[in-house]
């Protein structure tokens, strides 16, 4: 058996393992990269980007079938399933050229080939023969698409988002799986692109909205395009000779059987942590069974190994892996001594139509304090009705005592433009009334946001009066 001992090693060349990697080369040259899959990241390769690309072809195509609405008659809206994948493909694989041009660049000798499996706290088996003894370890073996066992009969008609963008055409109809992220994306674009969609959610929650005004709000508007199914659960999957019969469960106990081409699993993601072997390096796991870490850190419960990205199970986000691999990377290249690396305001989007935002905290977060909420509802206001985008709301949490913008949600348009607005202004903990302060053009969307910023401001007007009286009652 070969054997090889360096400085750092580090499990994993996606979005985390590269900022890994950049961060430890400026503290040591003794490293071993180690990749069993191919080179390219998630979001490159099945994730972020064909995913986008899907949706501006399905955008394209809405727009056209609207267009009347303005006035314009298009007689006659077509999807080319073919081409339509083809340019998603032929643009995708430009993006994954790009980061795989960058691991390509990394130094040939700190490349490792093959699955890596650990046998203690400190050494690795690849499984191309070769032993690593390593002082430090990196996981950022990233994740993959949960699969329930219900889904398990659909068998070959069974699809993945990895699947869809290497589909020759669209399919006639698909039933989906889940109405999170990835559900809601790739059934909306799908459907838009002349699919026949139905998407089934085992319970009310649409794209991880909270509030449930603006959950409903949402759930509503879907319906109105596709088939959405709300509080339906699998019961099974059956292949057949003309695609898959599927068997549900609603809400009310019902039984229903529904036949389609495909069936696509939306339902989550794992870290792929499962085959690492983990218990031989000690390490504690939570009630998921994924290693315990200080996210300020990025330290395991054995000081020397880090984790970083999708593998860590936290906050499945491109941005977010890069700057965990960031911090593991240093951290393991300044150890035994480590710091803090620098976190971001809570930022996440869901690029359906209308759009979703989350911003810092959320209500379900805030119950530790008091806050305030302003709100604002997309229907009246101004330069979303003049482009019949005028659907949605946004909601804003602030302190009620200090007055300090504290997060926010959105379902609406523009959303991830407005979403980074307010991101930054949550990061530099701006106050309402700073934030009122900002210029305001018009017309613009951005005016909503100061219209909730407002009701935001009256909130806590009346907070801070009805402290007063409450501070008044209580010495006399």
């Amino acid at each position: 058996m070969l054997k090889r001992k360096v400085d750092i090693a580090i499990i994993g060349t996606g979005t985390a393992g590269m900022g890994a990697y950049r961060e430890a080369r400026k503290h040591t040259d003794s490293i071993a990269l180690i990749e069993a899959g191919h080179y390219g990241t998630t979001c490159a390769r099945v994730g972020c980007m064909p995913s986008k690309l899907l949706i501006a072809a399905a955008d394209a195509a809405h727009t056209a079938k609207h267009a009347e609405l303005f006035g314009i008659q298009v007689p006659s809206v077509q999807a080319d399933g073919s081409a339509v994948l083809e340019r998603v493909r032929k643009e995708r694989d430009r993006f994954v050229g790009f980061v795989v041009d960058d691991v390509e660049a990394f130094d040939s000798r700190h490349k490792v080939r093959g699955y890596a499996r650990f046998l203690d706290a400190h050494r690795i088996l690849v499984d191309n023969g070769l032993e690593i003894t390593a002082d430090r370890i990196v996981i950022a073996t990233g994740s993959r698409p949960f699969l329930p066992k219900a889904l398990e009969g659909a068998g070959s008609r069974l699809v993945i988002n990895d699947d869809i963008f290497e589909f020759e055409t669209l399919p006639a109809s698909i039933l989906v799986v889940g109405a999170g992220v990835i559900g809601l994306e790739l059934g909306q674009a799908l459907s838009r692109l002349g699919v026949n969609v139905t998407m089934l959610a085992r319970k009310d929650s649409v794209g991880g909205i909270v509030d449930a005004e603006i959950r409903a709000m949402a759930a509503t508007a879907f319906k109105s395009e596709f088939d959405l199914r709300l509080h339906s659960e699998i019961v099974s999957t059956k292949e057949v000779e003309s695609g898959v019969e599927v068997t549900y469960r609603n809400g009310d106990g019902e039984i229903h059987t529904i036949s389609t081409d495909y069936v696509l699993a939306a339902t989550g993601r794992i870290p792929n942590t499962d085959r690492l072997g983990l218990e031989h390096a000690s390490l504690v796991a939570d009630s998921r069974g994924a290693p315990t870490f200080d996210r300020k850190t990025m330290q395991t419960s054995q000081p020397h190994i880090f984790i970083a990205g999708d593998a860590n199970n936290e906050l499945p986000l491109l941005h977010e892996a890069s700057d965990e691999g960031r911090i593991a990377g240093r951290n393991a290249g300044i150890y035994p001594a480590v710091e803090a690396g620098h976190r971001r305001a809570g930022l996440g989007v869901v690029f359906s139509d209308p759009q979703i935002a989350s911003i810092g905290k959320r209500a379900h977060e805030l119950s530790s304090q008091t806050y305030v909420t302003g709100k604002v509802s997309f229907h009246n206001q101004g330069r979303s009705r003049v482009m019949a985008k005028n659907q949605g709301m946004l909601k804003v949490y602030a302190d009620s005592k200090t007055g300090i913008f504290l997060g926010a949600e959105m379902f609406g348009p523009a959303a991830e433009h407005i979403g980074h607005l307010l991101a930054w202004a949550v990061q530099q903990a701006l106050t309402v009334e700073n934030i009122l302060a900002m210029p305001f053009y018009h017309p613009v969307i951005e005016e909503g946001v100061r219209t909730a910023f407002r009701d935001a401001a009256d909130q806590l007007k009346l907070a801070n009066a009805k402290g007063s009286r409450d501070a008044t009652a209580a010495i006399v």
